[in-house]
């Protein structure tokens, strides 16, 4: 093909992009690279030019959308475009949001959008009023049974008894001396510290029940839901004494120390820890009964009732603060004897699985 066809080719093709539309339609129209593909070398030539012409139009095309007001206006199109597809999810995520309004404080609560479906449940309470806690459920509200002996104790006879005896009471002292007869700072010491031998044992037999492909006769539900429940004493508690930053420092060093100590504990001697978190009930309900006599002399004003409280315990709407530490020493007191008869079950030569576990024995 001669210099002189190609060029009269080329000339064909970019006259009109250069120098402006041509008179005819049909020419002005854009060909098919197909029908340019004439087949030889001019159809390679055709194809070529045809290529370089599509590259020019979108360079020239680039350019002209990154003009201020032309972006801006391809932006607002290309947006409006978008909009409409997610026109049903938009108007879904405001009414969502419109009513997680709270009454009364005027603030939005957070709503999270997400495609995985998932919608957490609105639930009420018994008079028809929606839940207001996310931290418990309406059916894990309960009634302590009271009634329970609080004078019980278990005599140590034994080295291994006596050496958990005595780590508690050594243990005592200098919470004694710290915190003297301020109760509501000590329970919530109390507590942060109680909540740690449930999780630490519920979480060491359910690795074992892994590693072993056994059932753990219901113990790890049952060391769990005491974790909890003493969580929940926190959560209370909580409400009722504003630790001090000394206090919440405090707080992290201890718990650090007790849940590293308590987990090499149980690694080691399974009923010697279950002893050791017996003694401990024992020294809570003590400090409890302590914190009563306070509450019933005037030492302590005996405030109304946590609203967070009320609600876990089934209390009535007008309990006080001697209410809710008489269903916590009551609370203590269970989780006494299931620890005592978790470690009489290892002494027994017996491991916790052969025993039914005590689930929900409040």
């Amino acid at each position: 093909m001669s210099s002189r066809a190609a060029g009269s080719v080329l000339l064909h093709h970019l006259g009109p992009r250069v120098f402006g539309p041509v008179s005819s339609p049909a020419a002005a129209a854009p060909r098919p690279l197909l029908a340019l593909a004439g087949g030889g070398e001019r159809g390679a030539a055709a194809v070529w030019v045809r290529l370089l012409s599509t590259a020019a139009a979108e360079a020239k095309e680039e350019a002209a959308a990154s003009k201020g007001s032309a972006g801006s206006t391809v932006a607002a199109k290309a947006e409006a475009a978008a909009s409409k597809g997610n026109a049903g999810s938009t108007a879904a995520a405001k009414a969502e949001a419109a009513e997680a309004v709270k009454e009364g404080d005027g603030k939005k609560s957070p709503v999270v959008n997400s495609y995985w479906g998932i919608e957490p449940s609105k639930l009420v309470n018994k008079d028809g009023v929606e839940w207001r806690w996310s931290c418990f459920r309406p059916w894990e509200t309960y009634k302590p049974d009271t009634s329970i002996d609080l004078t019980r104790h278990h005599e140590p006879k034994v080295l291994l008894d006596k050496l958990a005896y005595w780590t508690v009471k050594s243990l005592r002292a200098p919470t004694d001396i710290f915190f003297q007869r301020r109760y509501g700072c000590r329970a919530m010491m109390l507590e942060t510290v109680a909540a740690v031998p449930g999780m630490v044992g519920g979480m060491l037999l359910h690795l074992r029940s892994l590693r072993r492909f056994e059932h753990s006769g219901g113990w790890i539900r049952t060391l769990l839901e005491e974790a909890e429940n003493e969580r929940m004493h926190l959560m209370t508690f909580m409400e009722v004494a504003k630790p001090r930053w000394y206090e919440r420092a405090l707080v992290l060093a201890v718990q650090g120390v007790f849940f590293n100590a308590y987990f090499l504990g149980y690694l080691i001697s399974p009923k010697f820890a279950h002893r050791v978190v017996g003694y401990l009930e024992e020294e809570a309900i003590h400090s409890y009964t302590e914190y009563l006599k306070d509450i019933e002399d005037g030492k302590i004003e005996n405030v109304p009732a946590p609203a967070i409280a009320i609600d876990y315990w089934q209390l009535p709407a007008d309990a006080t603060l001697k209410d809710v530490v008489i269903m916590v020493r009551a609370d203590e007191a269970h989780h006494r004897d299931v620890n005592h008869f978790a470690s009489d079950v290892h002494y027994q030569g017996m491991e916790l699985k052969e025993t039914p576990a005590p689930i929900e024995y409040h």
